[in-house]
């Protein structure tokens, strides 16, 4: 549409097909950096220079989620560069900041667009963004919209004020929880396939140096228990987060390939001292890591508190790997 700051992209509110394989592909994790919009205005419907506007990130799966909520409104957006970063994690990098909003209001020529001053932000992107520092450079007011794009509409309707305590109130449901777990799973890809072919190796040595047909029994079944740790970390730890004690997700993966392990040996039979070992020590060392990674995917965290906890886990998860590999090869002669 034909603006008084020049053309700028009307968007729909309903999603097309590439859309949706897009934001399938987003789930797996393929393309992810590259799944972006550029930033600037976009418009909703016919808004006039009294309507709101929204601020978001330039990742097209939080851009979607947003237009999504607002069927037959008119309203602006205005889409900071947060190079491909959702806005929780963006406003945590700096990237969905106060210089960057300052400097996108500018370059567009918002004040001249709308005749009022005021901004409705994602909550979750408030740790970015010191809002004095945004009136006083732009004049714009800042205020912080609702956790999810789906309350967008009270929160319009209410005079852009939260009506509800849950609009502020951050949640993470089991679907949500089981929604990011595949991306997990890809973003073990390289490391399952080295471990693989370890795994394959180091099953053969044995008392004659080197079986090939040992290589295939022992290490397909090694193979079998990391599958069972990447699972019991990316998959299991998630779906039972809120009921598993400590806040450190490293623990609480631990707890859950332990649990695993122990469920394994009680369904098998002549498995001996070092295996019972090696089992113990490599699922809750596997379970650990994944379980400890996936505090990227949840907003319970801060980046100084995964580094921290990231410092005292990675070395006993480590250690334990070690220990279960010393007695898992020794269980071979």
């Amino acid at each position: 549409m034909n603006t008084e700051v020049g053309e700028i992209p009307q968007v729909r509110t309903k999603l097309d097909w590439g859309d949706r394989v897009g934001r399938w592909q987003m789930r797996w994790g393929l393309g992810r950096m590259r799944y972006r919009i550029a930033p600037g205005l976009y418009a909703v419907g016919r808004p006039d220079p009294q309507s709101p506007v929204l601020v978001t990130a330039n990742y097209k799966m939080s851009f979607d989620a947003l237009r999504c909520e607002l069927k037959g409104r008119h309203l602006w957006i205005l889409v900071l560069e947060t190079q491909g970063i959702n806005v929780w994690c963006a406003a945590g990098k700096g990237t969905f900041g106060t210089d960057e909003l300052v400097r996108r209001i500018r370059a567009t020529g918002l004040e001249r667009l709308v005749s009022h001053r005021r901004l409705i932000l994602p909550q979750l992107g408030a740790v970015g963004v010191a809002a004095h520092e945004v009136r006083k450079q732009s004049g714009f007011q800042v205020i912080y919209g609702p956790v999810r794009a789906a309350d967008l509409p009270a929160l319009l309707n209410g005079g852009e004020k939260a009506v509800t305590l849950g609009m502020r109130r951050v949640e993470f449901p089991l679907g949500e929880r089981l929604a990011l777990t595949p991306v997990e799973l890809v973003s073990m890809g390289k490391i399952t396939l080295w471990a693989v072919l370890i795994l394959l190796v180091l099953a053969g040595i044995g008392p004659g140096i080197f079986s090939f047909s040992a290589a295939f029994s022992r290490g397909t079944t090694a193979v079998a228990v990391y599958l069972v740790g990447v699972f019991a970390g990316a998959v299991l730890t998630p779906l039972l987060l809120p009921w598993l004690p400590w806040r450190a997700f490293s623990a609480k993966g631990a707890l859950v390939g332990a649990g695993l392990a122990l469920v394994i040996l009680i369904a098998s039979s002549g498995v001996g001292l070092f295996n019972t070992l090696a089992l113990i020590l490599s699922l809750a060392a596997v379970s650990s890591y994944c379980a400890m990674n996936f505090t990227g995917s949840t907003t319970f965290t801060s980046p100084s508190g995964v580094e921290k906890e990231m410092r005292r886990a990675i070395p006993l998860q480590a250690g334990a790997l070690l220990l279960a590999g010393i007695f898992w090869l020794g269980s071979g002669f």
